[in-house]
């Protein structure tokens, strides 16, 4: 699949998968737990970038516990409609740009966040357009956190595979996170194995 047709297949997304999908679901066990690592690290006034928000629940269960200054990125331009109308709170006071990582992310200023994360998004990037992981560290001053799947579940995961394919329609790139963080200078904190994905946190030093 070229970069170009992967990102029409997400920004085009209905159904599983989908923005409203994921507010159905709402926050999770990787909500909780990016909420751990966020009060043992992050300030409350942090500034904080989630890339592929989707329609928000992660950035939702922040908001509801004292974070305030969350900035999202999707590439599907419903994700907001159904942000209004599942998390109308977080919608109203948050910031949003609708598009893809390649192209949003430039706009910002160096260190313009004090953390990014992302939720099953980095998995998705073409292996032609993976300097946009060197953006994700420019825009962050201080943590860059990654939830991710690496082969937890069997249904995704395929052992040795440099991609699979999820339902037959989109890839998952499978990469070693640590790896591909700690070669572009990051420091990993804390690794979290879950049933699905990998929490990692990473300290720009």
């Amino acid at each position: 699949m070229e970069p170009d047709d992967n990102r029409r297949g997400w920004a085009e997304r209905s159904g599983d998968f989908s923005p409203e999908y994921y507010a159905q679901i709402g926050p999770n066990e990787v909500s909780e737990t990016l909420l751990a690592v966020f009060e043992h690290y992050v300030d409350d006034d942090a500034d904080v970038l989630e890339v592929g928000c989707s329609s928000g629940r992660h950035l939702a269960h922040l908001r509801e516990n004292g974070y305030e200054n969350l900035t999202g990125i999707d590439i599907n331009d419903e994700s907001f409609d159904v942000m209004a109308e599942y998390f109308p709170k977080l919608a109203e006071t948050g910031t949003f740009y609708t598009g893809a990582l390649e192209d949003v992310l430039p706009e910002f200023d160096d260190d313009e966040f004090d953390v990014v994360y992302s939720v099953e998004t980095l998995q998705h990037v073409h292996p032609d357009e993976e300097w946009v992981f060197e953006e994700l560290i420019r825009v962050t001053s201080d943590l860059l956190i990654t939830a991710e799947n690496e082969g937890n579940s069997p249904h995704r995961g395929r052992e040795g595979a440099e991609v699979s394919y999820v339902n037959d329609e989109f890839p998952l790139f499978h990469r070693n996170w640590k790896r591909v963080f700690s070669e572009l200078g990051l420091a990993q904190l804390l690794s979290e194995p879950g049933k699905r994905d990998t929490v990692r946190v990473f300290r720009v030093l």
